[in-house]
């Protein structure tokens, strides 16, 4: 009776599977179910692949492995062989992240990614081969490292109130870096969203500040002027007052020459952007903006004395006509 090679019972989660025997005699019959594709591996580098059928296998359908080890089946002589099984089916995982922001504030990130293998040889070559990945865990967690390490590096590149505002931003830019680096190991990324994010509690405090439209610099300064001013005061044989010293030292080093005040925003009334008092259109939508019209010239009732509007006829509190 001639070997059967064949991935039986497989999960819907399943993502590789290696057939326990890696004795191939001739002949054998390889069975490979839809949504599957079957690679011959040997010595961690990926040869033969096949596509879902049933397969004999012989020194024909296997021709990179027979030139590459010059084997050739005679009688039931076996060869030895690593058959990779690996699912073509689209898959979800979680992903998690701690990175930091341009001013080292914390942040932590999550979210879901949605991936399916397009390449089994190329796959196969780079996880399966390259990285020891020969269990769904293993390739599991290579893939989530693997797209967490490319979510620190982008969001590094965020200082903290970007990196809260413009999250739908930085998830695009994401994931293409992140697909374009999968598609280099045989993987396509289909979907990728970030799902929470979050900081320390000092940063939460922080972000507050910076979002009531101070620089994000300036807060950071001031926290560590106090910081210094605390930590000298309290320490040994410091006399009273010694961190009010130095904290308008360290105030005065970043803070030169002084910021300008900020122009006074109004809201935009279409998409409710902060813009200059004065601005006629909005730089965000572009709307136009409320123009109050200029003050109009006042005359005193001869009656009752109350302003009224230079040209009216009669005085709208007594009924006075005016002159």
């Amino acid at each position: 009776m001639p070997q059967v090679i064949e991935w039986r019972a497989a999960g819907p989660d399943d993502i590789v599977w290696r057939y326990p025997v890696e004795e191939i005699t001739n002949a054998a019959q390889l069975v490979v179910h839809e949504y599957e594709t079957a690679v011959f591996l040997k010595d961690g580098k990926a040869y033969d692949v096949f596509p879902p059928g049933r397969h004999t296998l012989t020194t024909l359908n296997l021709p990179l492995i027979t030139s590459a080890y010059r084997i050739f089946f005679g009688g039931k002589t076996p060869f030895t062989a690593t058959v990779i099984y690996v699912s073509t089916k689209q898959f979800a995982g979680k992903w998690g992240a701690k990175a930091q922001t341009t001013e080292l504030a914390p942040l932590m990130v999550h979210g879901a990614a949605w991936f399916r293998v397009t390449d089994a040889n190329l796959f196969v070559n780079e996880v399966v081969g390259g990285q020891g990945a020969y269990t769904t865990q293993q390739v599991d967690d290579f893939i989530r490292g693997f797209i967490n390490e490319r979510v620190i590096d982008e969001m590094s590149k965020y200082d903290l109130q970007t990196a809260f505002t413009q999250l739908d931003k930085a998830s695009v830019t994401v994931k293409v870096n992140i697909n374009d680096a999968l598609k280099r190991i045989g993987t396509d990324l289909v979907d990728f969203k970030f799902e929470g994010i979050d900081t320390s509690d000092q940063f939460r405090d922080r972000l507050f500040w910076i979002k009531q439209k101070a620089a994000t610099s300036d807060v950071l300064r001031m926290e560590t002027a106090k910081d210094i001013g605390s930590s000298i005061g309290s320490s040994p044989g410091a006399g009273f007052g010694a961190g009010m010293v130095l904290i308008p030292q360290v105030m005065n080093a970043q803070m030169q020459p002084s910021a300008q005040p900020q122009a006074a925003l109004v809201a935009c009334p279409k998409c409710g952007n902060g813009v200059q008092q004065g601005a006629r259109f909005c730089p965000n939508c572009g709307a136009t903006m409320f123009v109050p019209p200029p003050a109009q010239a006042m005359t005193p009732c001869p009656n009752c004395g109350k302003p009224v509007a230079t040209g009216t006829k009669f005085c709208p509190e007594c009924g006075q006509k005016m002159r």
